[in-house]
Order: structure tokens, then C-alpha cells, then sequence
């Protein structure tokens, strides 16, 4: 399957979940604002969802996909076989399953620890501190059954079936809108915001089992009958082990930078960490639908390329990849930064969330969307290490990106606020970036092209073009975005044609669309030829 197609699939399911999150994050906004209730939820949620990315989305899963499909596909002149990735897949998950429990077991009884460590200054606000310790107990299940999601989503990324794990976030989402609806209801019916965070809360463990039953289904559908059997500490676990110790620390480092964040936001005035939240969902839409889109389907295509002694055919990929990623981010990043405000107030203000609240939230877009394009093209440069089975780097890289991070962020907080926080964050993860494609230059692993350099020139001019326009526009349509639904609607309507028309228009007329990325967007059967072009 091309890599376009996977990355369509990922990309088209995924851009599903994140509709669902905007909607589920736009009611929590109206129902529960920026308040206590709603920053002691956004703690609870941050703190299994770090966790999350850190460890089963993150070390495990770049460390467990390249070595499954090496049992699998076979690797070095070496054949694999279903027996051997299966044997392999039990003896993890039979580990698996026993560091996850135990892990979560100590971090629940820790949590008032955990909380004081992120957030001591929520103390100062009375039951604050209580109820964000208590939210993050009751939500910290979630950790050990989506790390088991990310397992099997991983052995069926390996098989090329990527549907069902871009399809099991839609899940988390639905849950969550369901559960805010029953707090709602319950707070109507005489209960508090606390009622509905603690609904919400709930509702983030029942999504966790929720995605455990799809995905075993799924698993099953595949062929594959996983077991669990008596823990064994064998050789290829051992490996895995060793890889994912360094991936931990990489990917570690990047969500430190991201409790690092959260402390920062917690000590700044109530409210903040939830429109950093709402804030990172608008950067998160292009993010989630490109970036790990495209860095999931590249990283077992990566991995056979390398496995196979193919350095050509693995730089193709990635320059694939790395010129849709920017195709798709640039005038994203661009019409985020400069629609803020007409977007913030269409999607978000209202109820419980007010004017005030929207216009500081439209300034945090603005600084973290400025680094929406590093942030897309690490997710896939990362893969041009992890598929060789170097873990290292990107901990060294991170490291000095969070080291950057803290720095900045001690200067900038306390003279610029929340919204200088966002700031250094984009330049931190821009810095990274810079790093990977440097160190991956050097040892020959992957390069610009003049073609690859030459495309991205004309993507900058046609997004130039669209910002331009949009500059221009959305002022005259101010009053309109805080309207009535149908005024809200139809105003945007045209923001959004009117930057997609100019973009599409100037991308066509300076031949920023690349003719051989159209046609396999045409094709309909899989064809690994997809992945030749220049």
C-alpha cells in the first residue's frame, strides 16, 4: 500500500477523532469555561494522557513496531514467519501487562504528590487541589488500558491495517461528549461543576475500555489470538527493553517540556491551563491529521526500506513525506494564526466561556501555531531513527530542546503570561526539529532535494497569498462571528473558501501541487510503486 494511501486512511479516520474532540472540547468550553472545576479536569486529563503519549504511543511503539515486523516480514536474509511475531507479541504483552498495573498502582497512590509537584499553586484556591487530585485518581486507569490499545495498534500498523487504531480515539471522544451531556444534566438537576468534571472523569476510563474491546476485536479479525501467559523475560523482550529505555527518555524529554508547561500555566491566573488546552486543540486538528498521520504510516514502510539494505527507496519516503506534511501544514499553521480570533469566537464563546477568555485564547493559537510545521515535520524525521533502531538521538536532541524550553519559559512567563508560554514552546519544538534534519543530513540518512527544496519555495508563496487574503477579509466579518448560529456559520464558510480557493488557486498557478502526489491520490489500488516519485 502507498504510503499516500496509508497516510489517507490514518489521515481521514484521525481527522474523524479531532472533529469529534473540537466538538467535545467547544461544549466543555460553554458548559464548564475557564474555571476551577474545568482547570482541576484538565490536570486530571493531562496527567494519563502525558503518560499515554509518553510511554504506549511513544517509546513503546516506535521500540515494538520494527521489531514485530521484523518477526514478521523477516529481516537480514533471515525469513519471518506469523509464529515468530506472535510468540513475540505474547511474550510482551505477558510483561506488559504486569509493569502497566503496577506502574499505575503506585502513581494513584502518589497522586496528591503528582498534583503538588504540577500544580501547588491550586492550593490556593479553596478545594481546588482536592478535586484535581481526586479527578486525576479516578482517571488514571485510562493509562494502562489505552497503553494496551497502543500494542495492538501497533502489531496491526505492522500488518498495514491502520483503520482501527486511527479509528479508536473517535471513541474517547464520544465518551466524553456522552459524559458531559450526564454532568450537565446532573448539574441541572442541582449539582455543581464539579458534578459535571467528575462526570467527565468517569468517562475517561470508560473510553479507555471502550478502545481495549474495539481494538482486541479488531486484533482478532486479523488473525492474530494473543495469549497471556506466565511472564518471561526473553531475548527479544530484552531487546525491546533495551530500545524502549532510550525511546522513554527521548520521548520523555518532550513530555516533561509538556508538564513543564502545565506547571507554568497552573502558576499563572485561574483559567490559564484550560485555554492552553483549548488552545492546543485548534494546533492539534493539522497535527493529529498529518503529522501522526504521516509519521505512523512512514515508520514500518521506513523500517522494510532499512531492513532491506535500500537507502534510496528510504529516502524517497521520506522526502514523500516530508513535502505532503508541509503541503498540508504551512497554510494550516498560516490561516490558524491569522483566523484566530474569527474562529475562537465562532466555535468557543459562549455560555460559561466569555469575550475576555476567547480574545486571550485567539493570542495562545497564534504563538503555538507557529510551530505547527516543526511540530509535523519531527513527527517525521523521528521515524528516520527510530527505524534504525537509533533512539538515542532524538533523547540528546530533545533534551537540548527542553533545556531551551525551560530557559525561555523563565523569562518570558512572568513579562508575557500564558501566551509567552505558547510562544517558547513553538520555538523549542521548531529548535528540534532543526537538530533531527541536521544530524540525519550529516549521516547521509536523508536530505533536501533541489526538487524537494523548490516545491516547498512554492508552497510558501501560495500560503503567503491565502494569508494575505484572509488578513484582509476577516476583519470586515468581525460582528458576524459572534452572531446567531447562522451568521456564525456562513461567515466562516467563507473565511474557510475563501483561503482554501486563493491557496489551491496560487499552488496550482506556481506548481506547488505536485502532479505525481495527485495521481497516486487518484489511485485506488494498493501499489508500492506509489512511493517512486521524485
Amino acid at each position: 500500500m502507498s504510503l499516500v494511501r496509508n497516510v489517507g486512511t490514518i489521515g481521514g479516520l484521525t481527522a474523524i477523532s479531532r472533529v469529534f474532540g473540537f466538538i467535545r472540547d467547544m461544549l466543555l468550553a460553554r458548559v464548564l469555561g475557564a474555571g476551577l472545576a474545568a482547570d482541576a479536569f484538565q490536570l486530571a486529563f493531562t496527567l494519563p494522557n502525558t503518560f499515554r503519549r509518553l510511554f504506549a504511543e511513544g517509546a513503546f511503539s516506535v521500540a515494538f513496531v520494527p521489531l514485530y515486523s521484523r518477526a514478521l516480514h523477516g529481516a537480514g536474509g533471515q525469513p519471518g514467519s506469523e509464529e515468530a511475531a506472535e510468540r513475540f507479541a505474547d511474550d510482551v504483552l505477558s510483561v506488559f501487562i504486569w509493569v502497566l498495573t503496577a506502574f499505575s498502582a503506585l502513581a494513584m497512590l502518589a497522586m496528591p504528590g503528582i498534583v503538588w509537584i504540577l500544580a501547588s499553586e491550586f492550593q490556593s484556591v479553596p478545594g481546588k487541589f482536592e478535586l484535581a487530585v481526586t479527578l486525576s485518581r479516578v482517571t488514571f486507569p485510562y493509562l494502562g488500558l489505552i497503553s494496551l490499545v497502543a500494542m495492538l495498534s501497533g502489531l496491526l500498523n505492522a500488518r498495514a491495517r491502520f483503520g482501527p487504531g486511527a479509528v479508536a480515539p473517535v471513541l474517547l471522544n464520544l465518551a466524553l461528549i456522552s459524559s458531559l451531556g450526564a454532568g450537565w444534566y446532573l448539574r441541572e438537576q442541582g449539582g455543581t461543576d464539579t458534578t459535571v468534571a467528575t462526570a467527565l472523569a468517569v468517562g475517561v476510563s470508560v473510553a479507555g475500555l471502550l478502545q481495549l474491546i474495539y481494538l482486541s476485536w479488531e486484533t482478532r479479525r486479523a488473525g492474530v489470538r494473543l495469549k497471556v501467559t506466565f511472564p518471561k523475560i526473553t531475548p527479544e523482550v530484552k531487546r525491546l527493553g533495551a530500545l524502549i529505555l532510550p525511546a522513554t527518555f527521548g520521548a520523555g524529554i518532550y513530555q516533561i517540556s509538556q508538564f513543564v508547561d502545565t506547571f507554568f500555566a497552573t502558576s499563572l491566573e485561574q483559567g490559564s491551563l484550560t485555554l492552553l488546552k483549548l488552545a492546543d486543540r485548534l494546533n492539534q486538528m493539522p497535527l493529529g491529521i498529518v503529522g501522526i498521520a504521516l509519521g505512523t504510516a512512514i515508520l514500518p514502510m521506513l523500517s522494510r526500506h532499512i531492513h532491506e539494505d535500500n537507502p534510496r527507496e528510504a529516502q524517497r519516503l521520506q522526502a514523500n513525506a516530508f513535502e505532503m506534511g508541509t503541503l498540508l501544514t504551512l497554510p494550516a499553521a498560516a490561516a490558524l494564526a491569522v483566523c484566530a480570533p474569527a474562529f475562537v469566537t465562532a466555535f468557543f464563546v459562549g455560555g460559561k466561556f466569555t469575550q475576555a477568555d476567547g480574545a486571550t485564547m485567539a493570542h495562545i493559537v497564534m504563538a503555538l501555531v507557529a510551530g505547527l510545521p516543526a511540530y509535523v515535520v519531527v513527527k517525521i524525521l523521528n521515524p528516520g531513527f527510530f527505524a534504525r533502531e537509533d533512539t538515542r538521538t532524538p533523547v540528546l536532541s530533545a533534551l537540548v530542546s527542553l533545556i531551551f524550553n525551560i530557559a525561555v519559559n523563565l523569562y518570558v512567563v512572568q513579562r508575557f503570561g500564558i501566551v509567552g508560554l505558547a510562544a517558547a514552546t513553538a520555538a523549542s519544538a521548531t529548535l528540534n526539529c532543526a537538530i533531527l534534519y541536521t544530524i540525519l543530513h550529516r549521516r547521509g540518512w536523508f536530505h533536501f532535494t533541489r526538487k524537494l527544496a523548490l516545491q516547498i519555495g512554492r508552497q510558501i508563496v501560495a500560503t503567503a497569498a491565502m494569508a494575505t487574503a484572509l488578513y484582509n477579509v476577516m476583519p470586515l466579518m468581525m460582528a458576524r462571528y459572534s452572531g446567531n448560529f447562522i451568521e456564525r456559520t456562513w461567515s466562516l464558510v467563507v473565511l474557510v473558501g475563501l483561503g482554501l480557493g486563493v491557496f489551491f488557486t496560487v499552488a496550482y498557478a506556481v506548481g506547488a501541487l505536485d502532479k505525481d502526489l495527485l495521481r497516486q491520490l487518484r489511485r485506488r489500488r494498493p501499489n508500492e510503486s506509489a512511493l517512486d516519485t521524485d
